[in-house]
């Protein structure tokens, strides 16, 4: 089954956004904190907060491999996918993003396990 997204507009062009020296960011869109990334002039999407110790994402750095380190204990997730390289277990939650010819824009999965029922 194939996943359904809101798709929300983050801006116009990815160069307006609030870029850190480690090429991250923080943006809000459907009232959450995402933090945005890029890597190899690709954008990736995951959460705010670290899913061990709710370090700030945004705050790490992103290695050699395409892997987000959380600045609390190192652990790091892959971008594709947001999971766990270093062996802990977690999984840091991915969104997908993509650059149209209007804008940059961030897809929120559509319903949740009680929209089955509806």
């Amino acid at each position: 089954m194939n996943k359904k997204y809101n798709w929300y507009k983050l801006t116009d062009n990815e160069a307006l956004l609030q870029w850190q020296s480690n090429n991250m960011c923080v943006v809000e869109a459907n009232n959450k904190k995402i933090t945005i990334a890029k890597h190899n002039n690709q954008l990736f999407a995951f959460a705010h907060k670290c899913p061990h110790a709710s370090g700030v994402m945004a705050d790490g750095f992103i290695d050699a491999l395409g892997n987000v380190a959380c600045p609390l204990h190192r652990y790091k997730f892959s971008l594709q996918n947001g999971r766990n390289v270093t062996g802990e277990g977690y999984f840091l939650k991915t969104y997908p993003i993509e650059q149209r010819e209007d804008g940059v824009y961030i897809g929120f999965a559509e319903g949740g396990f009680f929209s089955f029922f509806q």
